[in-house]
C-alpha cells in the first residue's frame, strides 16, 4: 500500500509542464501524492488497471489531466469511486483547448468528474486537499492558512491602491 493520497496523472509526458502545478501545491500543503502517465488511449490496459487499483493502493482523489479529446478523466471515473479532478489541457493538437474542456465537463449522468479550468491543475491540486481535509483536522488548518494568505495578498493590493493611486499603478 502506497503512502500516496492523491494521484497525479496525465495523458503524456507533455502535459507535465501544466500537471506540475497540482504536484508543487501538493507538496506545499504536505499531501502526499504519486505522479504518472497514464493515457486512455495509448495504454488502456494501464489506465484501468491503475483505476481499478487506486483505492487499494490508499489513494483517496484522482487529478487526471488530459488534452485534445480529454477521455482520461471521465475513463478513470467510470472505473473507480474515487473523486475525479478533470484537468482540461490545451494541447498542440487541442481545438484552443474547448475540446478538451467540453470532454471533460460534459459526462454523463452517473459518472461525474470535477472540472477545474483549463491548464488550472493547481486548482485541482487544491480542491484535492480540501476533499482530504473533511477528514483530515491539520491539513484543514493548512488550508485555512493559505485561504488567509490570498484574503491577505488582496486586503494588500487594495491597500497599495488607496496609497498609490490607481492612476499610478502599483506591484501586486
Amino acid at each position: 500500500m502506497s503512502s500516496s493520497q492523491v494521484g497525479i496523472i496525465m495523458g503524456s509526458e507533455s502535459d507535465l509542464k501544466i500537471m506540475n502545478e497540482a504536484a508543487d501545491i501538493l507538496r506545499e500543503l504536505g499531501v502526499a501524492f504519486e505522479l504518472t502517465v497514464v493515457s486512455a488511449h495509448r495504454t488502456p490496459e494501464r489506465m484501468v488497471e491503475y483505476a481499478q487499483k487506486a483505492s487499494e493502493r490508499g489513494l483517496k482523489v484522482i487529478i487526471a489531466g488530459a488534452g485534445g479529446a480529454a477521455h482520461l478523466p471521465g475513463m478513470v471515473a467510470s472505473l473507480t469511486i474515487l473523486p475525479v479532478i478533470g484537468v482540461p489541457i490545451k494541447s498542440s493538437n487541442s481545438i484552443d483547448g474547448w475540446d478538451s474542456v467540453l470532454s471533460i465537463l460534459q459526462m454523463p449522468s452517473g459518472v461525474p468528474v470535477a472540472t477545474v479550468a483549463l491548464n488550472g491543475s493547481r486548482n485541482a491540486g487544491i480542491l484535492a486537499a480540501q476533499i482530504l481535509a473533511t477528514s483530515d483536522p491539520a491539513l484543514a488548518k493548512k488550508l485555512t492558512a493559505f485561504k488567509t494568505q490570498l484574503r491577505q495578498k488582496v486586503e494588500n493590493s487594495i491597500r497599495e491602491i488607496k496609497i498609490a493611486g490607481y492612476e499610478n499603478g502599483f506591484d501586486q
